[in-house]
């Protein structure tokens, strides 16, 4: 596979930032990993990453590299700091620039498919938050969305938890804003969703995680909302190894034109 790091200047943040991209590359004499292209433009996943973390951190955790390459997959992994994908009170708007700066971007500079039923986006912590947040606001984008270990109750998370690594962290993203029913509710968001219209949608936590109540939550939720989910709550911790495994779990899961040899 091709594998960029894009450094560029964002309009919608007023200053330069990153991206990592995976891009599809045929080859044939590459010693232990098969390439495969599309016969068009690849179909794209946009891998959102977590609180501490960067545009390159799941290549250097996780295979991403090798899971996707026999998939004809490209991969768009943004930077978007500590900023829970949304355009702060206090700071950058980074929900515009993931969800019309980026895309824009990709699309230029790229040979990406731009058709809904090819578009993906997946997460981890707060980039399942991120993901499922970008798939139910504009659910016309994405054919499905994937959460891993995401943060699906943001407005209880919020109340009476601020970190003391960050102590001013939600007040810097959502200044005196309330998220519960809002646009950021990923819970609100569902409330309001029609079911028909929505991308597939898999969520996954480890039993072991902190976060397993927040997506116990939101798939109780989805079950009275009846908007269709497919879950996977099984042992694991909120660490690399669990994502490491589980996304391939998603890669396997997604809609895509699947080649004679499985992920392995």
């Amino acid at each position: 596979m091709v594998h960029a790091r894009v450094d560029f200047f964002s309009d919608a943040l007023s200053l330069s930032t990153s991206m990592t991209v995976l891009l599809p590359q045929r080859t044939a004499t590459q010693i232990g990993l098969a390439g495969r292209t599309t016969d068009g433009p690849p179909p794209v996943l946009y891998l959102l990453h977590g609180l501490s973390d960067d545009d390159t951190i799941w290549v250097r955790r996780t295979s991403i590299e090798r899971y996707v390459a026999p998939l004809g997959l490209a991969v768009v992994m943004p930077q978007v700091h500590r900023s829970f994908y949304a355009d702060q009170a206090y700071g950058g708007r980074y929900w515009t620039f993931l969800t019309e700066e980026l895309p824009d971007l990709v699309g230029s500079l790229f040979r990406v498919s731009q058709r809904r039923e090819d578009t993906f986006v997946a997460g981890l912590s707060m980039g399942g938050y991120g993901a499922f947040k970008w798939a139910l606001r504009h659910p016309d984008r994405f054919a499905a969305a994937a959460s891993l270990s995401g943060v699906m109750d943001l407005a209880g998370r919020r109340a009476g938890r601020e970190r003391p690594e960050d102590p001013r962290m939600f007040e810097r993203i959502y200044g005196d804003r309330d998220v519960a029913g809002s646009s950021d509710d990923l819970l609100a968001l569902l409330d309001r969703a029609d079911p028909a219209g929505l991308p597939k949608m898999y969520l996954c936590c480890g039993t072991e995680d902190e976060l397993i109540g927040d997506n116990e939550r939101f798939r109780d939720r989805c079950a009275t909302a009846g908007v269709p989910l497919t879950t996977d709550f099984g042992p694991g911790a909120h660490d690399w190894s669990y994502w490491d495994a589980t996304i391939q779990d998603v890669l396997a899961w997604l809609p895509l034109d699947r080649p004679d040899k499985a992920v392995s």
